[in-house]
């Protein structure tokens, strides 16, 4: 419990005092925001915002989770230094993209191909190590079965495994991604996110089937390797988000950038995959779906009727144009994920207790 909260604590100082230094020296080489010409007129005053802040919550989280070991005396576990891999790795692909649209002054950066291979290597490398590195009990950190709120089924095999994995993977990250359009949307969404993956693994830990000797019903209990170090590496998210969130709120004084928004999207999927909660993921991080699904049902329409459903996508941008000012369609959309997070820590838990 201690290290959770030492994560969490150190994660948001480090953001809350760290950030306004990033902004300043991004903003001195002139690191600013490139702001697409068919965006929402309103967004022509945010050119030049300072960007690529994703660097400040990348770092301040393996800060904040290496600070919380050393403090408490606890070993570093795979599962906490796998999710912390996908995170900055994916933080990597980002910030390539993010630096060569700054340089090339275009509102896209890496290549399609570049930015998918990236993402390909990252998203890989986490899915075959995470089924490597056994414990006494011979669990590695990640299953090859499928999972709600624990995994059920039979085991689908390393590849299709892999395959999964990567599809989590891109689809996170890539829906965080399309939700980061207004000042600290996405920010404050995932802040939400992973703190259910704190509460989630610390019940995972308490209820942990290595622990069933001394649980009162034994047959409900998790088989999650490392839960409690998922819920460390969560809980300096969520810190880390929270302080960033000050600097990022409107008027945001600095944007995350593709290095924020695939890092998030990647580190959401990891601990989805590692906690055992991967079908879970779709209604605990219920905007980022309903964003993303927003933008398949405005290009699919659009291909095959002609028609646009939405004046605008992402789904925020179609609010926006209907004269919603962003304050509201923020406030209004984080009441949304606010709820998704509530019905999915709901069913988490009465996938527990039908369990008893």
């Amino acid at each position: 419990m201690r290290q959770i909260l030492f994560a969490g604590a150190i994660g948001l100082f480090l953001t809350l005092v760290g950030t306004p230094l990033l902004i300043k020296l991004l903003a001195r080489k002139g690191y600013g925001q490139f702001i697409r010409d068919d965006g929402p007129r309103t967004h022509g005053s945010k050119k030049g915002t300072p960007t690529m802040g994703g660097i400040a919550f990348i770092l301040a989280t393996i800060i904040a989770y290496l600070l919380a070991k050393i403090i408490t005396g606890e070993d570093i576990r795979y599962s906490g230094v796998l999710v912390l891999f996908l995170m900055a790795g994916m933080g990597l692909v980002g910030f390539l993209d993010d630096y060569i649209k700054i340089v090339k002054q275009r509102s896209l950066g890496l290549r399609a191909k570049a930015k998918m291979a990236g993402q390909l290597i990252v998203g890989i490398a986490f899915a075959v190590l995470s089924l490597q590195f056994p414990n006494s009990m011979n669990q590695t950190p990640a299953s090859t079965r499928l999972s709600f709120v624990e995994d059920f089924g039979w085991s689908i095999g390393p590849v299709l495994f892999c395959v999964w994995a990567l599809f989590m993977i891109l689809a996170m990250s890539n829906g965080v991604n399309l939700t980061d359009g207004l000042d600290g949307l996405a920010t404050g969404a995932s802040v939400m996110v992973f703190g259910a993956y704190t509460f989630i693994g610390l019940w995972q830990f308490q209820e942990s089937c290595a622990n069933a000797d001394n649980l009162t019903n034994p047959s409900a209990c998790f088989e999650v390797r490392d839960p409690l170090d998922l819920a460390v590496v969560a809980a300096a998210l969520m810190g880390a988000c929270f302080g960033f969130l000050w600097w990022n709120t409107s008027p945001a004084k600095i944007f995350m950038g593709d290095t924020g928004s695939l890092a998030l999207g990647g580190a959401l999927a990891g601990l989805a995959i590692l906690s055992r909660t991967e079908f879970l993921l779709a209604i605990l991080g219920g905007l980022f779906v309903m964003i993303t699904m927003s933008v398949v049902i405005q290009v699919g329409s659009f291909k095959m009727t002609g028609k646009r459903v939405f004046r605008m996508a992402p789904l925020q941008h179609h609010f926006e144009l209907k004269g919603w000012s962003e304050v509201l369609v923020v406030v209004r959309f984080w009441i949304i994920q606010g709820m998704c997070v509530i019905v999915g820590l709901g069913l988490f838990y009465a996938g527990w207790a039908a369990k008893k």
